[in-house]
């Protein structure tokens, strides 16, 4: 275990809530619906080991080593349980967390995520290209799936944004993670999930279809699936209000 990088909204006496981002961006992905859900929680987000601020130690990585560092950084806080949601890479760090660590889960918001993902051969040529030419050699085969076409036609600033996010992450990061990811298969754990669950799906998410929330709402027992209209991969930057509301919805006030 390592302990992230990670920043603090809200009042430390308010239910704790913790957000997990997507491989390739930094806490800044969360910055639109950090504030209304501050005014009820004590809201931790966090970046994943291999990416942003926090440490890139040797990999490779897998899922558990993710779940690990968020145990750890409870543990930092002093708190005990908390409501978690994550977009892709932090939503599969969601699934373990609510399958092996239940005590310390309150509540799940899964969005735009996947139990299994495939094929391992296209990771594998991930890394090796990762590791030998770096991220600019990466960034289309994710960047281009991130957005709903048009987008970043539309938001520029925001586009260009989120590109230099994904450029400023390391090589070595980006390789760990692709290795957890290839080698991870969740759905044997997602029947162990006890915490309220919501899924949400992308409605034009080429890289996590709704197909995938499918298959977690159907094998998390009591798990409710939202699908977002015109949202791709980072729905919670490109349909925050949306989002936000869903979120709001299942977490609550109080």
């Amino acid at each position: 275990m390592i302990m992230p990088y990670y920043e603090t909204a809200g009042d430390p006496a308010a239910p704790a809530l913790v957000l997990s981002n997507s491989l390739g961006t930094t806490t800044a992905m969360w910055d639109a619906l950090v504030p209304r859900l501050a005014e009820h929680h004590w809201v931790i987000r966090y970046d994943h080991r291999g990416q942003g601020r926090s440490p890139v130690p040797a990999g490779p990585y897998r899922i558990g080593d993710l779940g690990g560092d968020v145990l750890a950084l409870l543990d930092h806080l002093g708190v005990g349980r908390a409501r978690f949601a994550g977009v892709s890479l932090g939503g599969m760090t969601g699934m373990w967390l609510g399958a092996h660590a239940p005590e310390r889960i309150a509540s799940l918001a899964l969005v735009c995520t996947s139990a299994k993902m495939g094929p391992p051969e296209m990771w594998s040529q991930r890394i090796t290209t990762v590791l030998a030419e770096g991220p600019p050699a990466v960034i289309e085969a994710t960047f281009s799936r991130w957005f709903t076409p048009g987008f970043p036609e539309r938001e520029p600033e925001l586009a260009r944004t989120y590109r230099a996010m994904y450029l400023g992450n390391p090589a070595e990061g980006f390789a760990a993670l692709y290795a957890a990811i290839r080698d991870m298969d969740l759905t044997g754990d997602l029947p162990q999930i006890t915490a309220p669950t919501l899924v949400v799906a992308g409605a034009e998410d080429r890289s996590t279809p709704r197909e995938h929330a499918e298959t977690i709402a159907g094998l998390v027992p009591g798990a409710r699936l939202a699908v977002l209209p015109g949202a791709a991969h980072l729905a919670a930057v490109e349909r925050p209000d949306d989002v936000l509301r869903l979120l709001i919805d299942h977490f609550g006030k109080d």
